[in-house]
């Protein structure tokens, strides 16, 4: 009887979506208030409780799905009330749930209201001993807490030191004059820095900073008599300072005697959660949220059998809190936190758009799209609080299948900071293997390693990458003296038709060496890099590790410290052609690097020192004797009469040289998002 009542209410509901698809009617509504047995057709409860909004996002998803959509000429919108809806599983929408040009599937939150999907639970903690709070959690598993959020403020694991580093005080007999790129398991550490009778010894995390990378290594022993710490996962990179043979700074993570006010301590054998209040906050009055899903959202087509999820769109909506751990024997040290997912992930996602969305207070990237995603549109969200970058987007490389390529998306207007605050070696925009996009109108700012990175193959290999366009992005704050080797946009590999223009770039500062403002790293070939202003650097406006047939013209390259051009590597082709740019500034030299072989090509350039001495170039020439070795024909050394360059303002004086030379004006008025 009971079968046979839900088998009559879902034959009603189906004949109420018909017909209200007939009548042109195509919304649905959810709500924290509703139910799923209703219809969704109203924002409201009626009074009598007979229909309503639905409760889940899943079930307007199966209702839209069920709609005989063929003939509909608008968008079938489903408006998520103002609140919290906590996921138990990420939603995944399907080919089967696609909308159509004209008539895509929207889901955004209702108008005034604000919805927030969330990968966490609120969940009620209670006094406990030695002033700290606790909460069992018998449901989260192995997983590692990296963060939680309190009144919606993240609070990490206890850390030690409290402030600034450790250091590697010994390799444990490994040789620090290895090659960088060898692997270690254990090192020496000063006394007192480690102690092997901390609780939970493995349930620890050591965090080494070394290179360009963040290296997340779980205790697995402590020989306090010898001071080696011996680590359960492997580095990809010897335990040193970069380059040198000094020891690498870390921190120690989830110390449970270290925990101090708004900290937490997860103690995965017992399965509790501790936090140390700070002063005024009450159990009963703080609302602190768990973040249990990695996912969200996934966008799950299926590219290599031909099948796409197209034309849905998330607008409006706020994505929040969750979580991911590293698995098996990662360390988390691969390049840009390349290994970090997304929390709403595209795999075949065709067509399909997010705007004008909040995601914040994530344990992972914020936008991933994998393979065979093509023309999407990530648009005007603010993105922050985010354990690692903002949006990545990979696809098959050039050996991989075509059905896999990714490209053609469209990332701009979007406002990214506060990221890397877990993985701090992601990025701001990823883009490996990808073609034909638009990075655009971006504000980057507040991360510790590169802006905007695109490429991903490193040498002369034939690329995927091509056709790339990077422009009018306000890229600043990167690197903040934490790790090396960035820059505000970097490229990687064979990259033909890719052009990277009217670019803002400044204040980029690495640990040691390498902040870079534009850094066309290994095999970087055939980039236009034209009408950027880049200023405020430590390691130089431009540098090309090595690549070929790159061009840099009508750039403002500005106060740099090491060194304002740089060229690392000399080969046997064109490196550059570097013209009608100005360089301007107070130290370090105007050319640094390798520069004996000739395969480079400057012309037209306006260089000038502010602290009255003259510019030198490579072999302590002048610049009539650098010119009279073939090199920087029609150059001066002269002052481009800038309006204010301290303040960061770069616009030409009537009467500049470099006018005189050609140098088209740049108006950068427009960096950055546009709403």
């Amino acid at each position: 009887m009971i079968e046979s009542l839900w088998l009559l209410a879902a034959m009603v509901m189906g004949l109420v979506w018909a017909a209200a698809a007939v009548a042109g009617d195509a919304t649905f509504h959810v709500s924290p208030q509703g139910d799923d047995a209703w219809s969704g057709r109203l924002a409201e409860p009626l009074a009598d409780g007979r229909d309503g909004p639905f409760r889940t996002i899943d079930a307007a998803r199966r209702a839209v799905r069920a709609m005989d959509r063929a003939a509909l000429k608008q968008p079938v919108i489903v408006q998520l009330r103002g609140g919290r809806y906590e996921l138990d599983t990420p939603l995944v929408v399907e080919p089967a749930d696609s909308g159509s040009a004209g008539a895509p599937v929207i889901y955004e939150s209702f108008p005034g209201e604000q919805a927030v999907i969330s990968g966490g639970r609120v969940v009620p903690m209670k006094a406990g001993d030695d002033g700290l709070w606790v909460a069992d959690l018998p449901a989260e598993g192995p997983m590692r807490l990296r963060r939680i959020f309190v009144d919606g403020v993240a609070a990490y694991r206890p850390r030690l030191p409290a402030e600034g580093f450790f250091r590697v005080a010994g390799f444990a007999g490994a040789d620090p004059k290895a090659k960088y790129n060898t692997p270690a398991d254990r090192f020496e550490f000063a006394v007192g820095d480690i102690r092997a009778d901390w609780r939970n010894l493995t349930d620890i995390e050591v965090v080494v900073l070394h290179f360009w990378v963040d290296t997340h290594l779980p205790i697995q022993a402590v020989d306090e008599s010898t001071r080696t710490v011996t680590f359960a996962r492997k580095s990809r990179r010897r335990f040193t300072d970069d380059h040198t043979q000094k020891g690498a700074r870390y921190f120690v993570e989830n110390v449970r005697e270290a925990i101090r006010p708004g900290e937490f301590y997860h103690d995965r054998t017992a399965g509790q959660l501790y936090y140390r209040p700070r002063p005024g906050e009450q159990p009963d009055k703080t609302t602190v949220v768990v973040p249990r899903l990695t996912e969200l959202v996934r966008f799950a087509g299926e590219p290599a059998a031909g099948r796409f999820v197209e034309h849905i769109q998330f607008r409006n909506v706020t994505f929040a809190e969750t979580n991911w751990d590293l698995a098996g024997t990662d360390a988390g040290d691969l390049q840009a936190a390349v290994g970090v997912p997304g929390a709403i992930v595209g795999e075949g996602m065709r067509s399909c758009v997010v705007e004008r969305c909040r995601l914040v207070r994530l344990g992972t990237y914020g936008i991933e799209l994998r393979g065979g995603c093509t023309d999407n549109r990530i648009v005007g969200n603010e993105i922050t609080d985010l354990a690692a970058g903002g949006v990545k987007l990979s696809g098959s490389n050039a050996a991989g299948p075509e059905a896999m390529r990714t490209g053609r998306n469209i990332v701009a207007d979007n406002h990214m900071h506060g990221l890397g605050r877990v993985f701090p070696s992601a990025v701001g925009i990823l883009s490996q293997h990808s073609f034909g996009n638009t990075f655009a109108h971006n504000h980057i700012h507040d991360l510790y390693y590169t802006g905007i990175s695109v490429g991903w193959v490193w040498g002369y290999a034939a690329s995927v990458s091509r056709d790339n366009i990077v422009e009018f992005n306000h890229i600043h704050d990167v690197g903040k003296g934490l790790l090396s080797d960035m820059g505000g946009i970097y490229t990687l590999g064979v990259s033909p038709g890719t052009v990277i223009r009217n670019n803002l770039i400044h204040d980029i500062e690495s640990h040691g060496y390498g902040g870079w403002g534009i850094y066309t790293d290994e095999g970087s070939t055939g980039i236009v890099i034209e009408n950027n202003i880049v200023y405020r650097t430590k390691s130089g406006g431009f540098h090309q590790h090595y690549g070929r047939e790159n061009v840099i013209r009508n750039n403002i390259f500005a106060f740099a410290r090491e060194g304002q051009v740089i060229r690392s590597r000399e080969e046997e082709h064109l490196s550059f052609t570097f013209e009608r740019n100005i360089v301007y500034f107070a130290e370090g030299p105007a050319l640094g690097g390798k520069w004996t072989n000739g395969q480079f090509k400057l012309a037209g350039n306006v260089y000038f020192s502010t602290g009255g001495k003259p510019v030198l170039f490579p072999g302590n020439l002048t610049l009539a004797q650098w010119q009279e070795k073939g090199h920087d024909a029609g150059s001066v050394e002269a002052d481009p009469r800038f309006a204010d360059p301290a303040r960061g303002d770069f616009a030409l004086k009537a009467g500049s040289p470099a006018l005189l030379l050609g140098f088209r004006p740049i108006d950068l008025s427009a960096a950055g998002p546009r709403r």
